[in-house]
């Protein structure tokens, strides 16, 4: 990139992870509810230690921030010893002030670095950090959501939402499922190579898909009700053995944040607790529960293949630039617009529409484990920790969510997590097998 364009997009991405926390209270900035999540103080210090550790330290040279390579240190191995997860919620100190004048000291060395005349090194270095910081602005907002349903009173985030449009109305109601059909072949996936993508989405290379159609919207939480209402937590048969068990274990009869409260059925967002709209997508299921449905559907979960496949077929810059990311501030999914089709005369199921909701409201699971494309490489030194040594025990989720950054979107990018998580904006999308007659 440019440098001056990359200045400005510098401190457009900081600003916008400060606009994040504002809300948020020093005791707020604390929380750690689980593990698997981080407080929002950490993702503050961690994000500027991400840019001093790679792009600005010198041998000899003091931190900006005293302690930073021990607490922010995520998971390089080769940088030192990480602190222990869940000791991230034990950081009372350094305080949240002291954050954030480490954060204005790293920003003006970076600034600074732009001015110059920086190698293009350099520039990729800030470039990734940047992506890096936006995969964090999500993080803040999933984290901070759990965090904020842990506490009885289930405190909101947000107190004002924004004006809803059309399709974000309770009473809004999703077009009739229906499934678009795509041929098989040889496919082309990856990043193509220009602009910015992680290492994990190359190198591109070529793939073998069968005939399959792919459900031309997301599930709805009415029809997921539906499943949870035809015993769908109680029947084994529908279930991968580990997510059995974890149903089992924890006792999970619903998606994270549902309540019942008088018959109605609500959940936590992060404007609080809210009537669920049943239209809208649901959200925070597991990829275990994406699959029980699935099967309970007489679906299946797509590969990220053929979701890949599917989305490259279509411009999803419309949908991108009208999609529900993090920059409209909804903070959750909303109902699917109605679009018009021409359905085969006899055939309901079958849809001519072009797939909706692709981009932004939800992260798609997909039945794809985590792993490598072939020929790929981790980059050398401390960087190569970044993605490849969690290729192991994972699920690839496609799509974006209602908290992505609207600029992170690619056909490309892979998410990860693994198949038990539920806090992040996760859902589902069905895929069927179309077996050619003889």
């Amino acid at each position: 990139m440019d440098p001056v364009a990359l200045a400005a997009l510098f401190r457009a991405v900081r600003s916008a992870t400060d606009a994040l926390a504002a809300p948020l209270s020093p005791e707020d900035q604390m929380l750690q509810s689980m593990d698997a999540a981080s407080p929002t103080k950490w993702h503050l210090g961690h994000t500027s230690w991400f840019f001093e550790t790679f792009l600005l330290e010198r041998p000899g040279e003091a931190r900006r921030l005293a302690g930073a390579d021990r607490i922010f240190n995520s998971y390089y191995q080769t940088l030192g010893e990480p602190l222990p997860r869940l000791g991230r919620g034990l950081l009372s100190r350094p305080s949240s002030d002291e954050i954030t004048a480490y954060r204005r000291a790293v920003d003006a060395d970076v600034l600074r670095l732009l001015a110059g005349d920086a190698p293009a090194k350099t520039l990729a270095l800030i470039e990734l950090g940047l992506n890096h910081e936006e995969q964090h602005q999500e993080l803040i907002l999933t984290d901070i959501k759990h965090a904020l349903y842990a506490n009885p009173l289930r405190p909101a985030y947000l107190h004002d939402r924004p004006a809803r449009d059309q399709s974000d109305r309770q009473d809004s109601t999703s077009p009739p499922l229906a499934f678009r059909e795509f041929g098989g072949g040889v496919s082309w996936v990856g990043h193509p190579g220009s602009g910015f993508g992680f290492d994990n989405e190359s190198p591109r290379h070529q793939v073998l898909l069968h005939d399959f159609a792919l459900a031309d919207r997301l599930i709805t939480a009415r029809e997921f009700a539906d499943f949870i209402a035809d015993g769908g937590y109680r029947r084994p048969e529908l279930w991968l053995s580990d997510g059995w068990q974890l149903v089992q274990a924890e006792g999970w009869r619903a998606p994270l944040y549902w309540e019942l409260r008088d018959g109605e059925l609500w959940h936590f967002t992060l404007f609080g607790m809210q009537p669920c709209a049943l239209d809208e997508p649901v959200t925070h299921v597991s990829l275990y529960e994406a699959d029980a449905y699935s099967r309970w559907a007489g679906a299946r979960l797509p590969t990220e293949f053929e979701w890949e496949r599917a989305a490259s077929g279509q411009s999803l810059q419309p949908q991108v630039e009208s999609g529900n990311f993090l920059e409209a501030r909804r903070f959750h999914p909303q109902v699917a617009p109605a679009v018009a089709s021409k359905q085969s005369a006899g055939d309901e199921t079958k849809s001519d529409r072009p797939l909706q909701q692709l981009t932004g409201d939800v992260w798609e699971w997909t039945q794809s484990a985590y792993a490598p494309y072939p020929g790929y490489r981790p980059a050398p030194g401390a960087l190569g920790e970044y993605n490849g040594k969690f290729m192991c025990n994972q699920f690839v989720l496609r799509g974006g969510s209602c908290v992505t950054p609207a600029r992170h979107m690619r056909v490309s990018y892979r998410n990860f997590f693994p198949p038990a998580a539920r806090w992040q904006f996760t859902g589902i999308r069905l895929a069927k097998d179309l077996i050619p007659s003889c």
